[in-house]
């Protein structure tokens, strides 16, 4: 018998083999066992009324400007054209 053929038919018995394994992995699972449903969901709410510094629009308007400034003052150079 040729090895390559050999070779083939190991590599084939041991995919099988490894499928079949895995297979009784899976199914290897307690089914008897009923699954627990019960569950107590509590909810508090609690209301902050302290604001973060990154909700507040103006900072965004004050911080999108400098950053307009910024980027403009670097596109024009900052030297002289001769």
């Amino acid at each position: 018998m040729n090895t390559q053929v050999l070779t083939s038919k190991l590599e084939k018995l041991g995919i099988m083999i490894l499928t079949f394994f895995f297979s009784v992995m899976a199914f290897a699972q307690d089914a008897t066992k009923s699954p627990d449903l019960n569950v107590d969901v509590t909810t508090t709410k609690t209301t902050s009324t302290t604001e973060e510094w990154f909700t507040n629009p103006l900072y965004w308007v004050i911080g999108a400007l400098v950053l307009i400034i910024i980027i403009a003052l670097a596109a024009r150079g900052g030297g002289k054209r001769d």
